[in-house]
């Protein structure tokens, strides 16, 4: 059975303007351990791919274990430019938790 991003963590996300905001909230302080270690903004901006063109910055939120990615020209525009149907940014924390996760 393939582990992904959601075995470890619950997410939420966000947006305003072409700027997504993707919270990673760890399920234990084990899993926030192993996702502070290996979930880097280059990795989420490759996993997001095409959904994100400009930069991703992380956050760390050591106190509720916890991350924050802010993706920057990540909704086509924003909701009042974009094609894409709605809720345009609260989808990503769907899509990042999707990701495959290896050990």
């Amino acid at each position: 059975m393939t582990k992904r991003l959601y075995d470890l963590a619950y997410g939420r996300s966000g947006d305003k303007g072409n700027i997504a905001n993707i919270s990673v909230i760890a399920r234990s302080p084990e899993a926030y351990q192993e996702i502070k270690a290996k979930l880097t903004a280059e990795r989420v901006k490759t996993h997001l791919d095409d959904l994100v063109l400009g930069d991703v910055v992380r956050y760390d939120l050591d106190n509720i274990e916890a991350l924050n990615f802010v993706c920057h020209d990540a909704l086509d525009g924003g909701g009042t430019r974009s094609l894409r149907i709605d809720p345009l940014g609260k989808s990503l924390a769907g899509a990042l938790l999707y990701m495959v996760w290896d050990d």
